[in-house]
């Protein structure tokens, strides 16, 4: 433990979680958990969870003696090694589900409030067997990481084992993972996976398998109903579409975006209305459009590069945050700017120094909704005239991951570059942009 030799001594040899009742000077006691200290903070302060379920912190000077009663001892996962393809034979077609970490398949240890990852197939099965009617589940068991710890290297590696599992005859895909970049990846499969064989369906959880408001479920049947059953293949994440239960929609990978920390509808299509809805009592998949990639030939073009970067404009934003992206020889840059796509006027400099480099700059929206016009306002112009590509409705999120892909995927030439973030590849650039209260339906969150 890294707590202080103060605290160690008052212990005496109690370790983690170890159930303690605490004296204190004044009177009164504890009892709990010894919790593990965070990086962060005293080392002079024990942490205890309560018998309420609270965590306290008590200083060792407060401290009279601790007296230990007996050790807990966390539940032991196993986790099947990594890349080991597990199969259990079910009704339908195969759909294969890449695990990279996540709330979704995680459960709760109520005793010492930790959170432990839980990848086996029979688990699954156990808590949810209508997927068993669904399909003949594979679970590959790819990376277990924070959504926060995603990275372009690890989308190529999501995106490699998306194109194997269709080269070996799979119907669909599910990616589980954590909930908070899942539109990055949904984003970065959808460029990558050009065409394919069935759809690639991403899919998390705002709260864990265990817990009696979870919304994995119904979350993971419309995945496996969507992967096994759908007339597209295209990427897309399914997801709660209310706070209740009963529709989950299915939002294009290039389209969704995450727009609330912990509700179970977190998530909206921006610019476009949902492509699918799932009603979860009836076993029902709706299409909201007849406009999508077809099931086809596998086509996969799954690298990215690491050298891009997404910053937001501020007001008074210093020109040296571009100056230091460029001389540290990043390959492409996206600007979150105002309204239509503006920036301060002493960024137009390094701006055109940038694009005069080889380096090609990407103008999006910190509005979200909306489309990027720089033919409107005077700044819109000059920055049209230093050369940047404006990225038309993409949000930011989509227009990074899209730069990313095609700089990795061409010479960097930068009128390639210019040409293909122009050029509609996934359905993430519509030509004509579609009003607000069009895709916010009613039923939908109002954030």
């Amino acid at each position: 433990m890294a707590y202080s030799e103060r605290i160690k001594a008052l212990l005496r040899g109690a370790s983690e979680f170890s159930r303690v009742k605490i004296r204190l000077k004044d009177g009164s006691t504890l009892e709990g958990l010894i919790l593990p200290r965070p990086e962060v903070g005293d080392p002079d302060v024990l942490l205890v969870k309560l018998e309420n379920g609270y965590n306290a912190g008590v200083h060792i000077e407060r401290i009279q003696s601790i007296e230990v009663l007996g050790k807990y001892e966390p539940p032991k996962v196993e986790v099947p090694s990594y890349g080991t393809v597990v199969s259990t034979k079910g009704t339908g077609g195969r759909v294969r589900f890449v695990a990279t970490g996540g709330t979704i398949m995680s459960r709760v240890d109520y005793v010492t409030g930790a959170v432990y990852p839980s990848f086996s197939l029979e688990d699954l099965y156990l808590m949810y067997p209508e997927l068993r009617e669904l399909a003949s589940i594979e679970m590959v068991n790819l990376m277990s990481i924070f959504s926060e710890d995603m990275t372009p290297t690890r989308w190529s590696a999501i995106a490699d084992e998306a194109c194997k599992a269709f080269n070996e005859g799979v119907v669909g895909v599910v990616v589980l993972h954590g909930t908070d970049t899942m539109h990055y990846t949904a984003a970065a499969l959808a460029f990558a996976l050009r065409s394919a064989p069935g759809p690639v369906v991403l899919v998390g959880a705002q709260r864990s398998s265990d817990r009696p408001s979870s919304d994995s479920f119904e979350n993971l049947y419309a995945a496996t109903l969507v992967a096994s059953q759908a007339s597209f293949a295209e990427s897309v994440v399914a997801m709660h579409e209310n706070t209740s239960d009963g529709v989950i929609a299915v939002h294009r990978g290039v389209r969704v975006r995450k727009m609330h920390t912990s509700r179970r509808d977190a998530f909206i299509s921006i610019n476009h209305e949902p492509i699918a809805r799932v009603l979860t009592k009836e076993g029902k998949l709706i299409m909201n459009t007849s406009d999508y990639k077809g099931r086809g030939q596998l086509e996969c073009s799954t690298r990215f590069d690491d050298k891009v970067a997404l910053i937001k404009y501020y007001p008074g934003m210093s020109s040296e945050i571009l100056d230091y992206l460029v001389d540290k020889g990043y390959h492409g840059i996206v600007i979150e700017g105002t309204g239509f796509g503006h920036v301060g006027e002493w960024l137009l400099k390094p701006i055109a120094r940038a694009i005069e480099l080889g380096i090609p700059i990407v103008i999006s929206s910190q509005t979200i909704f909306g489309r990027v016009n720089l033919n409107v306002y005077r700044r819109g112009v000059e920055l049209l005239r230093a050369g940047v590509i404006p990225s038309e409705d993409m949000h930011p999120e989509t227009a990074f991951v899209k730069l990313s892909w095609v700089l990795a995927n061409t010479s960097r030439d930068i009128n390639e570059v210019r040409r293909l973030m122009l050029t509609p590849l996934a359905y993430e650039i519509s030509q004509r942009t579609r009003p607000i209260d069009y895709i916010v339906k009613p039923s939908a969150p109002k954030y």
